[in-house]
């Protein structure tokens, strides 16, 4: 006997595999962590429901606020920066250069490195006694001493940036490059004969092109940046004094010390943080109009 489906059902069969993986390793775990977080949840005690408890803590908890902070802060910092410097690269790679295609292979390396083994590159950069930094500073007459990069607020702040915007940048600049590729040419060769400059026909033209992939681009790098964990965890371990906490490292650490309720509690105030500003990226760009 053979079971027939009606072709008003045949589409959601064929994604019905999709809407299972997706159900099983992205909402389930979701959906766990809102219910641990709703629940005192320590190792070796007893398991109890407090309902909002964890999140009231959490409105007054000083370092969560000040791992937010920190963590909007990089984001506003390191984000812009790997968009200009990713639309920068892209477009040199895009012109018509010697080598081009090493270059662009080259330039994935950064990316292609996993973030912990970066991140222990530039510790040992940034090192006090013995760092590359530190030589081409004291060598060249900058400084009389060591610079103590990861020691203090501001410098470990920067030193972060630095390191996440070095391995990131290539990222970008891939997807920009993309976005190139798909401009037609006779644009540019009709405003070379309407005696457009490289500028004029880059803001005219190749910029609302690359609309829907800068908003792509700074969606991806802004997601990335709030759940930054890798590259802090190796240089400061959120020091010094708490000054480079991001939120992924804020509830890791509970995590770590067997508070699962209120470390799920973060999770979900960063889930919360994440959507809200990718709504707000697609919102204020109207990205589905430019498609």
């Amino acid at each position: 006997m053979k079971f027939k489906v009606s072709e008003e059902l045949k589409p959601y069969l064929f994604i019905l595999p999709l809407a299972a993986l997706i159900f099983i390793f992205v909402f389930s775990p979701i959906i766990g962590t809102f219910w641990t977080s709703f629940s005192r949840d320590i190792i070796f005690l007893k398991r109890k429901f407090i309902l909002f408890e964890n999140y009231r803590e959490l409105l007054a908890d000083a370092g969560f606020w000040q791992s937010l902070r920190f963590t909007i802060l990089f984001i506003c910092v390191s984000v812009p920066l790997e968009l200009m410097l990713g639309v920068l690269f892209a477009v040199l790679l895009n012109q018509n250069i010697p080598m081009r295609g090493l270059l662009r292979a080259s330039v994935l390396i950064p990316w292609a490195i996993p973030s912990v083994i970066s991140g222990r590159i530039w510790e040992l950069i940034y090192n006090y006694n013995y760092g590359l930094a530190n030589c081409v500073i004291t060598g060249l007459g900058f400084s009389d001493a060591p610079i103590n990069f990861l020691g203090t607020n501001l410098a470990a702040f920067a030193a972060i940036v630095l390191a996440d915007v070095w391995k990131t940048v290539p990222f970008v600049a891939i997807i920009v490059l993309a976005g190139l590729q798909a401009i037609p040419q006779d644009l540019y060769s009709q405003a070379k004969i309407d005696r457009a400059n490289f500028i004029q026909a880059f803001f005219k033209i190749t910029v609302p092109l690359l609309k829907p992939v800068l908003v792509v681009s700074l969606l991806f790098r802004t997601i990335d940046s709030l759940r930054v964990f890798d590259v802090i965890y190796v240089l400061t371990g959120g020091g010094p004094g708490g000054a480079t906490t991001s939120l992924s490292l804020y509830a890791y650490k509970y995590f770590l010390g067997g508070d699962f309720g209120y470390g799920s509690a973060v999770s979900i105030a960063l889930f919360i943080v994440s959507l809200s500003l990718s709504v707000f990226y697609v919102k204020c760009s109207k990205f589905a109009e430019s498609l």
